[in-house]
């Protein structure tokens, strides 16, 4: 089985991330694992494997037949039997198609906005899902849009997975007190709600002036991004919040950390908070998309309802107060991903789904 990732980009995010998990997980398990990233590489392109088949097409605009021409031949050349499309990569995946027809067309819906997908726009999407051979959806809301709403019947559920067999140089160093810290892992998108995120942490601040956040996620440097700055200086806790943007070494960044958290108004299933876990860190997060499926709260976590401040500082409260609850929960939701979220066990159903579907 010879199977080609697309993504557009390399930039941080969890697309990205599967993207590229997907294409180190199967070089270990199927003959030929590829990854083709089609406009822009990224921070995440030194966590490609030396095992994986990699090509960087450049494309400039939305049909560029220079881009269809190169990969159409990469795919001939390496008879490559499924092209595996992340997000909006399908496009380009279906132009190769429409060139090369013995090609099966997996798309991987990742869409972040899973809690408003009435206000999706879709249409365009509808029509190139026909060329598709099936759909993976990261939640099960985005399982039954698909097969509400698109042509393909052959969607599958799967969850997002973890690897921990990436080597990262660690550079990023957080600042603040050792042992006080509080680290998210979210781009600054509207979705992500940072500014939950920092009307907790101005209570936070208030009950504990040595404890810090730290959020590590790319500035887009829009409009959004300018408001969070505000708030920060409006709120004075520029002592306390540092923003540091994309990083390479997340893994480091985590360890660095006594809490984790994740304060979104939507989700799909966050690679974040995945990487929480297995680095055995306990975590306070909204209960939004897939969420709920992994954290049980009390028992490996707090979940709390998006937008709800009081709630989400005094869980806080509750692990910045105790040490032993901290471990209690980050060796419990460790346990939680390593049997559900491991690499092994979503690549096994992953080519199980393949392999029933022919």
């Amino acid at each position: 089985m010879k199977i080609l990732q697309i993504i557009d980009s390399l930039e941080a995010g969890g697309s990205e991330k599967m993207a590229v998990n997907y294409a180190n997980g199967l070089a270990n398990i199927i003959t030929f694992s590829g990854l083709v990233v089609t406009r822009k590489e990224g921070i995440l392109k030194s966590e490609v494997n030396l095992n994986v088949n990699y090509l960087f097409l450049n494309k400039k605009k939305r049909i560029d037949l220079r881009a269809v021409a190169k990969l159409l031949k990469y795919c001939k050349t390496n008879k490559i039997d499924y092209l595996h499309a992340h997000s909006s990569s399908y496009f380009l995946a279906i132009l190769v198609k429409l060139l090369y027809f013995r090609i099966k067309i997996i798309w991987h819906d990742h869409y972040g906005l899973s809690e408003f997908l009435n206000s999706r726009k879709y249409a365009n999407l509808k029509v190139a899902s026909s060329f598709f051979y099936g759909i993976i959806a990261v939640n099960q809301n985005l399982k039954i849009w698909s097969e509400s709403k698109l042509f393909c019947g052959n969607v599958i559920y799967l969850g997002n997975f973890i690897s921990d067999s990436q080597n990262e140089f660690k550079e990023t160093y957080l600042n603040g007190i050792e042992g006080n810290k509080i680290v998210c892992i979210a781009n600054l998108r509207q979705q992500k709600n940072h500014f939950l995120l920092l009307e907790v942490a101005s209570k936070i601040v208030m009950r504990f002036p040595d404890w810090s956040f730290h959020i590590v996620g790319k500035n887009f440097e829009d409009s959004y991004s300018k408001q969070i700055f505000k708030k920060i200086n409006d709120l004075n806790l520029n002592k306390n919040v540092f923003i540091y943007g994309s990083k390479s070494d997340i893994k480091h960044c985590i360890d660095q950390s006594e809490i984790a958290i994740l304060t979104s108004n939507s989700e799909g299933l966050p690679v974040s908070l995945l990487e929480y876990g297995l680095h055995k860190k306990p975590v306070v997060v909204t209960n939004v998309g897939e969420i709920f499926n992994v954290i049980k709260n009390e028992i490996n976590g707090f979940i709390v309802a998006k937008n709800d401040v009081d709630l989400f500082f005094n869980k806080l409260v509750l692990l910045i107060e105790n040490k032993d609850l901290r471990k209690k929960l980050g060796d419990s939701l460790y346990k939680t991903i390593i049997e559900n979220y491991s690499e092994n066990i979503i690549l096994n159903k992953y080519c199980n789904w393949i392999t029933a579907s022919k």
